[in-house]
């Protein structure tokens, strides 16, 4: 089984809809699927782009709102109540998709080979953790 493991810094941003000129609506996509590439080539080095079925597994993290911790003098203590996991915008299967096309030609020869995807988004130090592996 191969695998390829790579973390990206910053903040994970959707790919949604394009505009009707061509262009992502989302100024932050271009920039995040850059970072992304650029993390993807340095991991896979020299290898060639994986062929056949593979999983894709991405661990989203997003920074916490201040409304998590407390005030006073609990200021910048995490409140017991403080969630887990990140129920709002944007969308995991947005995000999965800037993902999906950033591999594209660097890991993995078409997205289309994700044969297995799961994700998580989280509360944390922004980034996106992201494991290809062939099936």
């Amino acid at each position: 089984m191969t695998q390829v493991q790579f973390t990206v810094d910053g903040i994970p941003a959707p790919q949604g809809s394009k505009t009707p000129w061509g262009s992502e609506a989302n100024p932050n996509t271009r920039p995040w699927r850059a970072t992304v590439t650029a993390a993807a080539a340095e991991a896979m080095r020299e290898a060639p782009v994986l062929t056949g079925p593979v999983s894709l597994e991405v661990l989203f993290f997003f920074p916490r709102p201040k409304s998590h911790y407390g005030t006073g003098r609990k200021v910048g203590e995490l409140k017991a109540s403080a969630p887990v996991f990140h129920t709002s915008k944007p969308d995991a299967d947005k995000l999965l998709r800037a993902i999906g096309d950033s591999l594209t030609g660097i890991v993995v020869r078409d997205d289309s080979q994700f044969a297995r995807v799961t994700a998580e988004k989280m509360y944390g130090r922004p980034r996106a953790m992201i494991v290809v592996r062939t099936l």
